[in-house]
């Protein structure tokens, strides 16, 4: 009899296990969410995306040495600019609901590091950040609102626009540096490279 309640119990806990296994297997995982095609989300991507691609382009093409120049005394280093935008980025999606890292400090980020790779490695995280933050909103979260500058409440879409806003502002900074340092911007000169292979244009 012992037996018996040992192969029914055997049985029982097998067929369990593998009814768990099953459903394991035949429940599909989340999916991310996915970038939208149109509305406010999809214009500020396009505008956040742009600035990622320059900034990261421009980034990799800035040598190293030059990554602590700074045109004056008092102002940001060519290094503390691009970590500048990758705290604003974690900092001011933090007002729509995005958490930053667990191990981010914006307390003196600017200045953390002015090893090269590691801070283009921050730039391309904090970008990411953005995009999955802003993809996982919907068009009625840009509705709500958060505390803002100027003791006030912003709503979610305002403070996506002013982050657009924020790296493009920083990225023209950055651009000046390359420039004062012989450092064309990539992207232009990737158009001057396609406008000399072109085939000259036909005379009327």
């Amino acid at each position: 009899m012992k037996r018996i309640v040992v192969t029914v119990f055997s049985l029982t806990l097998a067929l369990a296990l593998s009814a768990s296994s099953a459903f394991a297997q035949a429940a599909p995982a989340a999916a991310p969410a996915a970038a939208p095609a149109s509305g406010p989300r999809a214009e500020f991507l396009r505008f956040m995306e742009d600035a990622e691609s320059k900034f990261i382009k421009l980034a990799e093409k800035t040598p190293a040495e030059k990554y602590t120049w700074r045109p004056g005394e008092g102002v940001r280093s060519a290094g503390e600019i691009f970590l500048h935008v990758a705290g604003g980025n974690y900092s001011i999606m933090r007002r729509v609901g995005a958490q930053p890292p667990a191990d981010f400090k914006p307390q003196g980020y600017d200045t953390s590091t002015t090893d090269k790779a590691k801070i283009i490695e921050a730039l391309k995280a904090s970008f990411e950040h953005v995009r999955k933050g802003a993809q996982a909103l919907s068009d009625a979260d840009l509705e709500k609102t958060a505390p803002w500058f100027g003791n006030r409440q912003a709503t979610y879409r305002e403070i996506l626009f002013f982050l657009a806003n924020h790296q493009h502002e920083h990225l023209g900074q950055s651009i000046a540096y390359a420039r004062m340092n012989g450092i064309v911007p990539p992207w232009t000169e990737e158009a001057q490279q396609r406008q000399q292979q072109a085939p000259p244009k036909k005379q009327p």
